[in-house]
Formats: C-alpha cells, sequence, structure tokens
C-alpha cells in the first residue's frame, strides 16, 4: 500500500534526509521518497504499519505530519 504524508518544518536536504531515516527505520516500511518542494513523503507499507507509527516517526524526528492518505 502507498501512503503519502504531508510534513510540516521541512527546510533542506538534510531535513529531506533525516525525515528518509525516520520512515526507513520504521518496520513494514520501504521506498521512501520524501520531496522537499511539495513537503511530503510517499512511501509503501505494510498493512500493519498504522498511521499512528508514522506520525510518531515524524514527530520525533522533529517535523510535523500535517495530513496522512492513502494514494
Amino acid at each position: 500500500m502507498k501512503k503519502r504524508i504531508q510534513i510540516q518544518g521541512m527546510s533542506c536536504m538534510h531535513c529531506v534526509k533525516h525525515v528518509t531515516n525516520a520512515l526507513t527505520d520504521i518496520e513494514g516500511v520501504s521506498n521512501v521518497v520524501v520531496n522537499l518542494k511539495q513537503n511530503d513523503a510517499t512511501i509503501e507499507v505494510v498493512d500493519t504499519v498504522d498511521n499512528i507509527s508514522l506520525i510518531e516517526a515524524i514527530i520525533e524526528a522533529g517535523y510535523k505530519a500535517v495530513k496522512v492518505e492513502i494514494i
């Protein structure tokens, strides 16, 4: 399943790497693409990965997850 997460607070490529690493560290998450220009991340996840885990990882990385949607 693919999901898109709108993220606030990213301002540079270091932020992109930080968010990418935070999401990649979640078991069941693969193919993470973070887009600085669109302030979002597109990820592939297994069904057992819930939105709360994704949001918490982004918050712990220092950013704000605004919206999570299935695409």
